[in-house]
Order: C-alpha cells, then structure tokens, then sequence
C-alpha cells in the first residue's frame, strides 16, 4: 500500500536521508529500527508531508499512484497519521477537547457540546480499555496517559496508514500489552503500521518484518523471525555487542540517602505516597519499580523539593535532615534529580548546549553574583567531550539535537553540581540502544566514585539489568525490595500490581 523508493533528504551539507527504499503492506506491521539520528523520524516526516514533495529526491506511492504531499494536511486526507515520540497535547484542555482538536462536537452546527465530546470520548477510553476522565485537563496526566490519549487521538481519524514513534516509551508493562493488542487488532482490519521503537523486545512480540537504518542508509530488511536482538544491534551500531548490561564492580558503601515512613500528599488532595522507607549506599544503583501512578515519578519530585506536601517521615542526606525546602537548597546538599520528560522539565530547547549544562551549576563558575563565562566555556568544555555529545560543538541549539543527545545534555547539567546522590528517572525513554549503553556505562562511573543512583525505569530488564537493588512500588506504598538475586521479571510484576507484598532483608 506504500513504497519509497531512492530517497535523499539534506538539510545544507548534512545529508539525513541517502538512497533509502521502504514498502508497508496492508494488514501488516513492520517496524524501522536505527539509532537516534539514523534518518528514521527525517524518513516518516517526507512520508507524512512535513517535508514537502520538492524538497527531496526520490518517490513514493500510495497504492500504486505516486504521492506528492504538499503539507501534513496532504497526507492526512490520504489516511496517513503519525504520534510523534515528543507530545504534541494541550494541557490546558481536556482529555475530551485533546482527542477530538480539529474536529469538534458541535450543536446546529456552531455551538461546542463540550457533554456530547465528554460523552464520545468516554466510549473511545472504553472501546481502547484506557480508563480515564474525559472532562480531565491534560496537565494532570502522567506523561504515559498523555500518549494513550495522543494514540486513540490518532486511531480515531480511521486512518489507512498508521505510523508510531517510540509509542511504548513511557507506557509501563501492562499499558503496553494494551497497545499491543490494539495494534494487532488494526493489523487484523487491513490497517498497515510503521512502529519504530527503540525496545527491540517489543518485536518479536508485534512486528512482520523490519527494516533498519543507519546512518541515513538501509542497511537490513528482514522478516522478524531472523531478527534477533543480537543481530538487530549488530546492524544498527555496525558492530557485535556481547553485553547491553555492563558489568558493575563499584563496591557498596555506608548509606547516603536515608529515607523513613514518608508520607507524602498532594496538593489539594490525599496521600499519594504512604510510609516509605529505604537506604541508598555510596556506590550503590538503587532501582524503583512499579506501575504508572504508582507514585515513582512523585517520590523523586518530592525528595528533590518540587513536588507534595510531607505529612509525616524522616529524611537525611550525608547524615543532615533533608527538608522539602526546593530543589535549590536539595543541589546545595547534593541531591541531583534528571526529570522523566526531558523536552519539558529538564532542557531550555531554544538554548545551547553550553548554556543548558552550567545552567543548574552557575554557582561554581561566580563571584559576587558574576559569572566568569571563561570559567563556565571551560567547565563546559570537558563535560561536552566526557558526555561524548555529538553536535558540532556547544553553541549547537539542543533542541535540535537526537533524543540520546539531550539526554546526555540532561545528564550533564545535573553532574555538573557534583551531586552525593543522582536520581534518574526514566533516563532511557525514547534513546536508541547505542546511547542506552553509554548512559548505563556513565552510572557505573558514578557509582565507582562513591555516587549513589536512584533510578526510576519502566522496563524491567533496564531495572533488572542495571540496579544493585529493586524497589517495588504499587500506590504509593513499598510492595517489595529485591536484591538483583532475588529479582526476577514475574516477582517484580507481582510486587508491581500489589497481588504480592514481600519485604525482604536486602537493605
């Protein structure tokens, strides 16, 4: 139902795009696999009309007919619809208002029936099995739900061509067996798919075949049984990787964070977190797990100042109690936080890479309140060639940089204060498996300085493959804390929905 075929994109002497061909059949899912800034969102952006017929070469079909979009609206009249790794939701508007944005329920025509939108978008929730309010603003949504809704958004324009970009990234276990079954349930109506994901496990489970790109060229296309993990990461990074895990020798020291019976409750609301309690040792990565709402995201906001109001529990960094007086005074103590949504909460994205990295750490390169832009170029300097970025240097806009890449930008502002202890939640979301590695490989390094790592990650492998020691958490309470031994994927996922609650004496 779709072929490309020779095509070439450059952006000035960069060249994104270099003879790539690609095809989609009716009724099948094949998934495009690379790493970040191998030419897989540049080629669904010619497939979807952002970049125009005319600003590249080469050609592609519909049915058999050449297809020559002039803009994004082009390409959807011609059933094609992409959701985008990077949200595109209203958070001042409902959920109701955010599935239906173009299209609105109206009365004679000209009125908005904001209960008649409420009431269609309650079945929509109900016909995906996504259970949420539709009268409730986007803004109160986790960053998980936000893309359910920017999905079914896309599924409800019945469209013949569907593209996914990294739809699974911050969707926790059982939401992504929900979007897996709705995808095959697509494939089975004669929908065609294009699924790029980053989790090369999710395709054996929902992929027909797969195509790889790297650096803006084919290099494989196979059916998905010959596709194992080993040869996808062979193809995409042009080299064997004996182990996506590296080994950990940091050795654990005595306990820097400190946490007892935490309770914390939202504003305006109830408990969100209830009786808390754990250590986190020098050179230890601490793992926390759960399902989403489970309360990961809101613990580490909450320790780091920006989040809840305590009700009760104990705090102590470094043997000092550790008050929720603002992230300020938690970098002054040494606790770093890299926030779950990078784009929003993590990165000024119209700015440089230099003035993101010293952004949380200008203290250090002042005095008097003046700060020596010598002393911050050269501070900058080094972390850019420890953190390996890769851009042409520091004025680089960081929003135009890969998803690994920001990441890393992220990384290195928080490291930059020195911190005792580092959290990282979702560190991995949406970054392909080359930079996946490295960020694994820079925790080791910090843990083999005395760091210790909280970590916060959906995926259970990352969790099991990574953490020293798991903590499970399920509605805001602790159902577990596994030692790597004890930590296998059916004992997490128990403690994850609550159905077992083991406490251990790995502490």
């Amino acid at each position: 139902m779709l072929r490309a075929e020779h095509l070439t994109k450059r952006f000035g002497s960069v060249t994104a795009l270099a003879d790539v061909s690609f095809d989609l059949r009716a009724g099948e899912i094949h998934a495009l696999c690379g790493e970040n800034g191998a030419g897989k969102s540049t080629l669904i952006k010619l497939l979807s009309g952002v970049h125009p017929h005319g600003s590249y070469q080469g050609r592609f079909e519909l049915d058999g007919r050449e297809a020559n979009f002039a803009s994004i609206r082009d390409a959807q009249a011609a059933g094609i619809a992409v959701i985008y790794q990077e949200l595109s939701c209203i958070d001042e508007m409902s959920v109701a208002e955010n599935l239906f944005l173009g299209r609105p329920t109206t009365r004679y025509g000209v009125f908005i029936d904001r209960g008649a939108a409420e009431r269609r978008a309650a079945a929509a929730l109900a016909r995906f099995g996504v259970s949420l309010d539709p009268a409730a603003p986007m803004r109160s949504l986790g960053i998980g739900q936000k893309q359910l809704v920017e999905i079914i958004k896309a599924l409800l324009r019945e469209s013949r061509i569907l593209i996914l970009d990294e739809p699974t990234a911050a969707l926790a276990e059982h939401e992504v067996e929900v979007l897996l079954a709705i995808l095959r349930d697509l494939r089975a109506s004669g929908i065609g798919l294009i699924y790029i994901s980053h989790r090369l496990e999710e395709l054996a489970k929902i992929a027909d075949r797969v195509t790889v790109l790297r650096d803006g060229a084919t290099v494989a296309s196979m059916p998905i049984a010959a596709a194992d993990p080993a040869t996808l990461v062979r193809h995409m990074v042009g080299r064997d990787v004996a182990e996506l895990y590296p080994t950990r020798t940091a050795r654990r020291g005595p306990p820097l964070l400190q946490v007892r019976d935490l309770s914390v409750a939202a504003a305006g609301s109830g408990i969100r977190i209830e009786g808390v309690s754990f250590d986190l040792h020098a050179g230890e990565v601490l793992g926390i797990g759960g399902l989403m709402g489970a309360g990961r995201t809101e613990l580490l906001s909450h320790l780091y100042g920006a989040w809840g109001r305590r009700s009760a529990g104990r705090v102590t960094l470094d043997g000092h109690r550790l008050d929720a007086g603002g992230p300020d005074s938690s970098l002054r103590a040494g606790l770093a936080l890299v926030t779950e949504d990078r784009r929003r909460y993590g990165l000024c994205i119209e700015q440089s890479i230099g003035f993101n990295l010293s952004l949380s750490s200008l203290a250090q390169v002042s005095r008097c309140g003046v700060v020596s832009r010598r002393s911050e170029a050269l501070r900058n300097d080094e972390w850019f060639s420890k953190l390996g970025v890769h851009a042409t240097g520091l004025d680089a806009v960081v929003g135009r940089l890969s998803g690994g890449n920001q990441q890393k930008v992220v990384l290195g502002k928080a490291l930059m204060t020195a911190p005792k202890v580092v959290m990282l939640d979702e560190p991995t979301r949406g970054i392909d498996v080359g930079a996946k590695m490295e960020i694994y490989a820079l925790i080791n390094t910090l843990t083999e300085s005395g760091c210790a790592v909280l970590l916060v990650s959906s995926e259970l492998p990352e969790l099991i493959g990574v953490s020293d020691r798991i903590l499970m958490l399920h509605d805001g309470r602790v159902t577990g804390t596994f030692s790597r031994e004890q930590a296998t994927p059916e004992v997490l996922m128990k403690a994850a929905l609550g159905t077992a609650v083991v406490h251990t004496d790995a502490a």
